[in-house]
């Protein structure tokens, strides 16, 4: 495959286009043996409706099913499992994982093809479990932001920057994500504490802080 058509150049389809014309691939509107539509999921389906069937199509979606690609038969989805935007390019894409999903062997082999292409690690996913797949990746990304806002605003009524939360957040992920603190030591004084505190100055805080530690010691420090 040398020749794709990228539909829709936001902050994913901008830093695939920018991997591909690296690699040497043709980009082109008509004609090309692969459409990777990067538009937003809720025009996935009308714009592949008004594609011609022939070329191979894609979406880099990570919720949507592959039925959004009707009436299209040789389709796949490539989501990388990645965070992206403007402001950086196609190095984004290295190193990060892909999921893949398809229908039929030879779909499968085109889509891991194409991730490794643009410097990913693909792996299969079934469509059917998209949804739960999908969800994985917004706890891990879209609630580490409001977690840091969160955690953010608490350190920041104490007049310490918030900024100094940053490398402290990186370590954990750098030390494999071991568990430290209180809860890993059984310390629930010094939880009470947290909550009493929370409860005093950011009570709309404390159902929050109250699940994640009831979370945290039912699912990591067992």
């Amino acid at each position: 495959m040398k020749s794709v058509n990228v539909v829709g150049r936001g902050r994913v389809g901008s830093a695939i286009v920018a991997r591909l014309a690296e690699r040497g691939f043709e980009l082109r509107e008509e004609g090309a043996e692969l459409v990777l539509l990067c538009v937003p999921d809720r025009a996935i389906a009308g714009v592949a409706a008004e594609i011609a069937s022939g070329p191979w199509i894609a979406h880099v979606s990570g919720g949507t099913p592959l039925s959004a690609l009707d009436p299209h038969e040789r389709r796949f989805g490539l989501h990388p499992l990645q965070t992206f935007t403007r402001v950086r390019g196609a190095e984004q894409l290295d190193g990060a994982y892909a999921a893949v999903s398809a229908d039929g062997l030879e779909a499968r082999e085109v889509g891991f093809e194409l991730a490794r292409t643009l410097g990913l690690h693909p792996f299969e996913l079934d469509d059917s479990l998209r949804a739960l797949y999908h969800a994985g990746a917004v706890v891990a990304s879209n609630f580490l932001v409001t977690l840091f806002k969160a955690a953010a605003e608490l350190v920041g009524a104490t007049g310490a920057p918030p900024e100094a939360l940053i490398p402290l957040m990186r370590r954990t992920i750098e030390n494999d994500f071991e568990l430290t603190g209180p809860i890993e030591r059984g310390d629930w004084q010094t939880v009470e504490a947290h909550l009493a505190a929370i409860r005093e100055s950011y009570p709309e805080l404390e159902p929050t802080y109250r699940a994640l530690t009831d979370l945290t010691a039912e699912k990591v420090a067992r």
